[in-house]
Formats: structure tokens, C-alpha cells, sequence
């Protein structure tokens, strides 16, 4: 597996790189201090782009766009010290395959980086804000309590043990919500709250 890290703090690429190393040691890792420094990488296959939105020249959604127009198949994941709902928001609809505050747990992160490199997409507790809450009124609080853990990127089995529930009465919960939130999966579920500002 190969992981990209975009930052331009040489202090955070360095204890992300030790974070990663301890988390995936069989990973192969990478770091360049710009997005200026990644037309020369252009083509070899990361499975994942770490990517901070705070760097100079191209910075914010422009860092994202760049990077995504260099790796085209690769999963980014941006990781920033910018926690606002709406940058959170924003980054998702412009692709990216979640979120990660630089203020995450090494457990947090780990928990991301599973989501992520099964095909789903990473949403922080931060994005979710005051907003509409239609939908998410319709919701029983079990039913929340289990999106909030979900939203962590916690398993069924660990969101059952920390709950008291069953694997089974946890998958029950989670569908019922899913149909009430009109979304057929815990990744569109998660990008629903996101977008829509909503609260659990």
C-alpha cells in the first residue's frame, strides 16, 4: 500500500509519517511539502493522498482539485486544521473521500483510513451543525446514538459492546435509519448528514 502525505509543516508530516508507521507498518509512505511537487509523482499508484488544505500557493479547494487531477484513482483524504462544517461540507462535494481532523486520535484515524480504503467516505463529528433536522426528528434516539458511533467509523461489533446490543439489533437499528433518512448505506448516510448541516 502507498500513501501520499501533502503538508507543508515538516513537523506534522513527521509525526503523521510515525502515527501511519505504527497504524500500517506494511505501508510504503511518501511526503512533499506542496501541491507544486506532485507532478513529478504523477502516475505512481497511491492508494491514499493525505492532503492538508493550509499550504502556500495552491491551498483550500484548489489543493484538492490538483491533487485529484494528478491522481485521478487515488482515495484523498483531507487531513486540516479547518474544522468548520462548511469546509468539511465542501470538500466532500468537491470528492474527497473524507475529512480528518488534525486534532483526531490516533484511533480516530485509523478508523478513517479503514472507511476510506473500503470504498467509503470519511465524515467527522464536526460536520454535523445546526441546520435542518426534518429528517433526523424522525430518528428514535437509539437510532442516533448508533449514527453517532457509526459516524466515528466504528463496526457494528464495537458500536454493539459500547451500547450493550447485540451485532444484529445494531445492523436493525442502523437500517431502520437508513430507510428513514431515505439512503441505502452507512457511507450515504453519513454524506447525507454532512451535506444537509443536520444534527443526531
Amino acid at each position: 500500500m502507498r500513501i501520499l502525505l501533502v503538508d507543508d509543516h515538516a513537523l506534522f508530516r513527521r509525526g503523521l509519517r510515525m502515527m501511519l508507521a505504527e497504524l500500517m507498518p506494511e505501508a510504503q509512505l511518501h511526503e512533499v511539502e506542496s501541491c507544486e511537487a506532485l507532478p513529478p509523482l504523477e502516475g505512481v499508484p497511491f492508494d491514499m493522498v493525505l492532503l492538508d488544505l493550509n499550504m502556500p500557493g495552491a491551498g483550500g479547494l484548489q489543493a484538492l482539485e490538483l491533487t485529484k487531477a494528478h491522481f485521478p484513482s487515488s482515495k484523498v483524504l483531507v487531513v486540516s486544521g479547518e474544522e468548520q462544517p462548511s469546509v468539511i461540507r465542501g470538500v466532500l462535494e468537491m470528492g474527497a473521500a473524507g475529512f480528518l481532523p488534525k486534532t483526531a486520535s490516533p484511533e480516530i484515524m485509523m478508523g478513517a483510513l479503514r472507511i476510506v480504503l473500503s470504498g467509503g467516505v470519511y465524515v467527522p463529528a464536526q460536520a454535523i451543525a445546526s441546520g435542518s433536522e426534518v429528517v433526523m426528528d424522525r430518528l428514535t434516539e437509539r437510532q442516533r446514538a448508533v449514527l453517532r458511533l457509526a459516524l466515528k467509523g466504528m463496526p457494528n461489533k464495537l458500536i454493539g459492546r459500547e451500547l450493550g446490543l447485540s451485532e444484529g439489533t445494531v445492523k436493525s437499528h442502523l437500517s431502520a435509519a437508513f430507510r428513514t433518512m431515505d439512503v441505502r448505506n452507512r457511507t450515504e448516510a453519513l454524506y447525507a448528514i454532512a451535506k444537509s448541516g443536520a444534527r443526531i
